[in-house]
């Protein structure tokens, strides 16, 4: 039953689920010494996920007593209480809260199972938040399935029984907020990276998962990223928990110190009546090694801005282009490195996230390093016009960490894995600023690149993608746009074509469309033809360069002048045409030397 001796806690929570039903977790907070004006807050935020996300929303019926006597509390804001408490007496609060999130930065509980970050259900007792504290987690008792519940977090196990139910310790709150919890009849293996133990645990697979292989899977991904930060070293975590939810339709994770939650569409596990993969396992082995390698780069190695969480408000830093961007070019990199996908499918993800960033007219308008700073009112809030006002800090980001190692390999000096180790010693494995990347960057590099990070970070020119790429056998082809790229939209096609962002300096732009569009038809000739996808404009169109589109909007019917190119440059100018789209690059790359090639790919 137990691994360690319990210990007296300042704080403590138990947490229940007396009737799943209901979606609610009731907590009772034990705090052993408070203090005369206790104040309680919950986190509006939780770290590795930048928007203000306001969890007291699901707090309800929050009630306080020291002894028989009931403490009165005062709202002090959206997500403070404050106790005026008796000395000498522990302050006890209940109250319940709300789980129906699905996601992996809230809570959900129903009768199949239950997840909580303490972010969403633990108060922060002010004055107490750096000393130990300790939570039972009790097992659902009103469900049949209960008894075969399971209890899976990386939290110091106190007191636990075969199930995981019981008591855990944690160091602070920083560290009870870092660790999830799942339970549940979840599936449950382990294996040894790094000399280290690791678990994984899969909620909602179906009978046709094979567990064996993912086992076998992540073990490689994650012996390739220790191998990259340590050599034949150990990773900084005595265990490692991954903890992964399978729904039928989703994507996600977040990071934690020495565990890890995620997400992903049924569909995409392996399975043991099929032993070829597709796509969906390859982009969930990414997730896996994005999560993981974040267990260094930004959970360790960190903003100097995150050296401390303030859970009330926004924490702003310039450097998720690194934090972020970084950890998204080494995380398919690390697959390839690992055996687990060829050069040529590694180069097909890499072109992806290319085309990403080419085909975002945001990039000519917000450095990477300014998406950092505003991801809390842009990355986590967009909309139609997210494309055409703002850069992703992930996939330029990662675009940036290209050319770095590119450069960096060409001049001879060293490579970008050699940085993120100089990086992790100079920090010790903690707080870093720009200054200490630029720092080490000359260090290594034999010379500054302060040229290079003010173009590529605090610019918003275009990469030398083309260039780099070639001097390492990869050749960068442009290629024929899709249709939806030529015509500068982004749409669902269903039933109709609906358009959901119309791209800066497009064709449909120009026509007038309007993102919330449903884009019916398209006349012809004087001829009328109904379209359900963009295609299909090839087809009724032939040789034709103009089309009328017919266009619904607001119950209105729209007749819209549609060119179907741009015109050509106006010779003797020597610039493109004011007609000529910002976005307009769809490309592909080929190895053309593979000896140089391969040195790069599999990081020799």
């Amino acid at each position: 039953m137990a691994n360690a001796r319990p210990t007296a806690a300042a704080v403590h929570y138990r947490i229940e689920a007396p009737d799943p039903h209901q979606h609610l977790f009731h907590v009772t907070l034990t705090v052993a010494q408070p203090a005369p004006q206790q104040e309680l807050a919950l986190p509006v935020w939780i770290p590795g996920s930048y928007l203000v996300r306001e969890f007291s929303k699901n707090l309800q019926n929050l009630q306080a007593h020291q002894g028989r006597q009931a403490v009165a509390l005062q709202q002090l804001d959206k997500h403070r209480w404050l106790a005026t408490c008796q000395p000498g007496k522990p302050l006890v609060l209940r109250y319940a809260v709300y789980a129906c999130d699905a996601s992996v930065r809230t809570a959900w509980l129903d009768a199949a199972r239950g997840f909580f970050n303490a972010t969403s259900l633990c108060l922060r007792a002010e004055g107490h938040t750096e000393q130990p504290c300790t939570i039972d987690i009790v097992a659902p008792e009103k469900i049949a399935a209960s008894a075969q519940w399971s209890c899976a977090t990386a939290l110091f196990p106190l007191k636990v029984d075969r199930r995981g139910f019981g008591r855990y310790r944690a160091d602070d709150y920083d560290t009870l907020a870092d660790c999830p919890v799942e339970m549940g009849a979840f599936w449950s293996a382990r294996f040894t990276a790094g000399g280290m133990p690791h678990r994984f645990v899969v909620a909602g697979a179906a009978a046709s998962f094979d567990g064996k292989r993912l086992l076998a899977d992540t073990r490689k991904v994650c012996e390739a990223a220790i191998r990259l930060w340590h050599g034949e070293g150990k990773p900084p975590f005595k265990n490692y928990l991954f903890m992964l939810n399978v729904v039928h339709d989703g994507y996600g994770g977040l990071e934690h110190r020495n565990s890890t939650a995620l997400i992903c569409a049924r569909r995409d596990l392996p399975r043991t009546t099929a032993p070829a993969v597709g796509e969906g396992y390859t982009t969930l082995l990414g997730l896996i090694s994005h999560e993981y390698f974040h267990a260094w780069n930004v959970k360790r190695l960190r903003p100097a801005e995150f050296t401390r969480y303030d859970y009330a408000q926004e924490n702003y830093t310039q450097l998720l282009w690194f934090f972020e961007g970084f950890t998204s070019y080494y995380d398919d990199l690390l697959l390839r490195r690992a055996g687990l996908i060829d050069h040529a499918s590694y180069l097909k993800l890499l072109t992806k996230t290319i085309q990403q960033v080419l085909q975002t007219p945001g990039r000519t308008l917000q450095t990477v390093a300014q998406a950092s700073f505003d991801a809390w009112v842009k990355f986590y809030r967009q909309d139609e016009n997210t494309p055409n006002a703002t850069v992703s800090y992930y996939t330029k980001g990662a675009l940036v960490a290209l050319c770095l190692d590119l450069a960096l390999r060409a001049e001879g000096h060293c490579t970008l894995d050699d940085v993120m180790r100089a990086l992790w010693q100079r920090c010790a494995g903690g707080p870093m600023d720009e200054a200490t990347l630029r720092a080490v960057l000359q260090e290594l590099g034999g010379r500054p690149f302060d040229t290079e990070i003010d173009a590529w970070v605090h610019g918003t020119g275009e990469l030398p993608l083309e260039a780099l790429l070639a001097a390492h056998g990869i050749a960068l082809q442009p290629q024929a746009p899709q249709p939806a790229q030529r015509l500068g939209l982004r749409v669902a096609e269903d039933a109709a074509v609906q358009v959901k962002t119309v791209l800066r300096g497009g064709l449909a732009e120009r026509a007038g469309m309007a993102a919330g569009d449903e884009w019916i038809g398209i006349e012809v000739q004087g001829q009328g033809w109904r379209i359900t996808k963009l295609d299909e404009i090839a087809l009724y169109a032939g040789a034709e360069t103009a089309v009328t589109a017919l266009v619904a909007r607001d119950r209105r019917l729209l007749r819209l002048p549609l060119a179907l190119s741009h015109p050509p440059a106006k010779k003797g100018k020597g610039r493109k045409s004011a007609a000529q789209p910002v976005v307009a690059d769809t490309v592909s790359l080929a190895i053309t030397d593979a000896a140089r090639a391969t040195r790069w790919l599999d990081g020799l």
